[in-house]
């Protein structure tokens, strides 16, 4: 992708309308936590003072709309905290440039290496630089200091406060959560009617395990609906596509796909309706003709063999989540799983036992080839950079510059660009909807705090909109925030614009200098996801080979790294698309083939797992050897696909010679699945497999190809393909 091209697409991101469901109720709890902190602070005391507890209870409020799975008054009061530590630590080093701008560089360096914890501790501790650099210019002594520290700190509490007194949605994020992986089987199984081979995406389900993991304190007020339904989902999508599949399932045409294609269309009848009940907590209601389809006639039956086991098997499970749907998620209306006593709930650290956890997180991405690292060094570069070019400026506020580089800025290229867009576009709106209203009200500072208050509310009401639209409403919040301190209109309004924009060029320009590109490292995901997919299908032969609880634990293990290792590939994937960058090792037509494959070959795994034996039943021996010779090649092919030489899957080839050759029948559905596994290897070495000479004229090859897409877009003579 060209820059021009990748430009052209950041600003379409940037200014981009999300589709979301709006939260006007928790907006308005927020926005009440700043009006309480700032009315009786400006009326008691002083417009400095006002301005210190609107930063932490705005910034506190904020912090409570990322996503996170953790109490959301916890978040308040860890991000209340942090901003208090950084004001008073920053005021402490504020007198001279030779100790706060070394306090600073280490700061934001440390708050850009929280992206290693997840984003949700990134975009929080981000905040704590710009409230460092804000701050430091109101108190006058170390006590003052302190009383603006505690001020900031008394925000979060406020808002802590407000979120225990008046709960709005108590475990809504954990219920939608939950309701979007079975809603994600049942849009799954609709489309398997149409569609036998049809993908399916896991991150609904890998929302839902991380959402499902839980402190010890938050176990003992969970819901009881919130325990079981996931594993539902789980079991129910590999027996949907054993079902749905041609190949070892329903067949491909007559009577026997017609039932197929109704227990399939009431299967997603059943999911829809316990997803609906999981998340308003209402007893939801399904279609008798949903529940007539489900009841299996012995003698009528027309699926045999495979197909009618996954037909049995689905309306066993399907019976479970109509119990979900009729109950209402009322207390003690779900039955707990079954299982061991020690596996009742994933176990998330508290948060001081997550210290060590922050610490391993950090140690693993201090390298120089990290996205996290190279991120934390530009923040740090930017942050100081930034603050030194604005105080020489001749404008007041110069702290504007670093704040808008260090809160746009992202461990990725498109992020930061398109962040970098909206913010200059929301706070040219904003400035000039509050200049417009300070011209028609007046600098009153009791109405431009009231004003102040009202733009937080609605700045909290679009946070989930895009950062374009929150962000207007972000600069009209500080324009009248500075007008009830007494900066005229005249002031504020130039100097907020240039240095937005001074700010989001700095941003911009640090990812050019010191980049951390995506298109590079993709043969080495890809490498990953081969090896983990590698491991999951041997851990599943080795089931068959011998059933055991020890080895469909190692199974589920296997499932959850492949799963891991798809998303990172995912992610890498998606950012290097929207890289103005050339391809380096594998060309965009390579990647995606590739990623057909492996898509393919998980399916291939999945619909061997969804006829996993259990442990009285016969096992397969010869499922130990192939298991033995897909892990090693797979192994050994992640290595090639890394130092982009041909895969070989020699063992694989004579392990299923050796299948076929074997006495008996050894389960002829394994072998099929077993067959299909080789065969998503095959077009795997074909995807990324190239002769010398393609090794040397691929790169040329596809430069060509994009030269001739953007032509043809240009002059309207062509379709437009999209490339990467």
């Amino acid at each position: 992708m060209t820059w021009l091209r990748a430009f052209g697409e950041v600003v379409r991101s940037g200014l981009t309308i999300e589709e979301t469901r709006l939260e006007p109720l928790l907006a308005l709890r927020t926005a009440a936590g700043v009006a309480i902190v700032v009315g009786p602070t400006l009326w008691l005391v002083s417009p400095a003072y006002a301005a210190s507890a609107a930063l932490g209870a705005y910034s506190a409020g904020g912090a409570t709309f990322q996503r996170s799975w953790r109490p959301r008054k916890v978040v308040a009061l860890g991000a209340g905290a942090g901003l208090a530590l950084s004001t008073f630590v920053g005021y402490l080093a504020a007198g001279r440039l030779v100790t706060f701008l070394p306090l600073l560089a280490v700061w934001a360096f440390a708050a850009g290496m929280a992206w290693a914890v997840g984003s949700t501790a990134g975009i929080v501790a981000a905040t704590t630089v710009g409230s460092m650099l804000v701050t430091i210019t109101l108190p006058t002594s170390v006590g003052r200091a302190l009383e603006h520290a505690g001020i900031i700190a008394l925000g979060g509490v406020t808002q802590a406060v407000l979120i225990l007194l008046f709960p709005i949605r108590r475990w809504g994020a954990h219920r939608d959560a939950l309701a979007d992986a079975l809603a994600a089987v049942a849009d799954y199984a609709r489309r398997l009617r149409h569609d036998p081979t049809a993908p399916f995406d896991p991150e609904p389900l890998m929302t839902a395990r991380d959402a499902a993991a839980v402190t010890p304190s938050q176990a003992r007020t969970r819901p009881p609906v919130l325990h079981g339904p996931r594993g539902l989902a789980e079991r129910i999508r590999p027996v949907v596509a054993a079902l749905a599949d041609p190949d070892v399932g329903a067949p491909a045409e007559g009577p026997g796909r017609d039932r197929a294609r109704e227990l399939l269309d009431a299967a997603a009848d059943v999911l829809d309706a316990a997803a609906r009940s999981i998340r308003r907590g209402t007893p939801a209601e399904v279609r008798p003709g949903s529940t007539d389809v489900l009841r299996v006639d012995e003698e009528h039956e027309v699926l045999e063999g495979p197909a009618r086991q996954a037909a049995e098997r689905l309306v066993e499970l399907l019976g479970e989540a109509l119990e979900i749907a009729a109950s209402g998620c009322a207390l003690g209306g779900t039955p707990t799983p079954p299982g061991p006593a020690g596996a009742q709930f994933l176990v998330r650290p508290t948060l001081l036992r997550l210290v060590p956890v922050v610490v391993r997180a950090v140690r693993r991405e201090l390298r120089r080839d990290s996205p996290v690292f190279r991120h934390a060094v530009r923040l740090a570069a930017v942050a100081t950079l930034g603050y030194l070019i604005a105080a020489r400026l001749p404008l007041g506020h110069g702290y504007w510059a670093p704040i808008a580089s260090v809160m746009v800025m992202r461990p990725d290229f498109h992020r930061t660009y398109a962040r970098a867009v909206a913010r200059l576009a929301g706070t040219l709106a904003g400035v000039a909807l509050a200049t417009g209203t300070v011209r028609a009200l007046g600098p009153d500072a009791h109405v431009s705090g009231a004003l102040a208050v009202v733009s937080a509310g609605l700045s909290y009401t679009l946070n989930r909109t895009g950062y374009a639209y929150s962000q207007c409403f972000t600069a009209a919040y500080v324009v009248f925030l500075l007008g009830m301190g007494g900066q005229a209109w005249e002031q504020t309004v130039p100097e907020r614009v240039v240095l937005t924009l001074l700010g989001g060029a700095l941003a911009m320009l640090a990812y050019v200098v010191f980049p951390a590109w995506e298109t590079p490292r993709l043969p080495g995901r890809l490498a990953d996801w081969l090896a983990a997919n590698g491991r999951y299908a041997a851990a599943v032969l080795r089931d068959y080979a011998e059933p055991t609880r020890e080895h469909h634990a190692d199974m589920r293990r296997a499932l959850l790294e492949s799963r891991e290792a798809r998303a990172a590939w995912q992610e890498a994937y998606d950012r290097a698309r929207q890289e103005p960058v050339r391809p380096r090792g594998l060309t965009s037509r390579e990647a995606q083939e590739a990623q057909e494959a492996l898509k393919g070959f998980g399916r291939a795994t999945m619909l061997m797992e969804s006829h996993v034996p259990r442990a009285d039943s016969r096992v397969v021996p010869e499922a130990e050897r192939f298991a033995e010779a897909l892990e090693t090649d797979t192994a050994k092919a992640a290595v090639a696909v890394r130092e982009h030489r041909n895969p070989d899957w020699g063992r694989v080839e004579e392990a299923l010679h050796a299948w076929d050759a074997a006495a008996g029948d050894g389960s002829p559905v394994v072998r099929r699945e077993a067959e299909l596994q080789k065969r998503a290897l095959e077009d795997l070495a074909t995807a990324v497999s190239r002769t010398p000479l393609e090794r040397d004229v691929g790169s040329a090859r596809e430069e060509q190809r994009v030269r001739a897409t953007l032509a043809a877009e240009g002059n309207g003579s062509g379709p437009a393909h999209r490339g990467g």
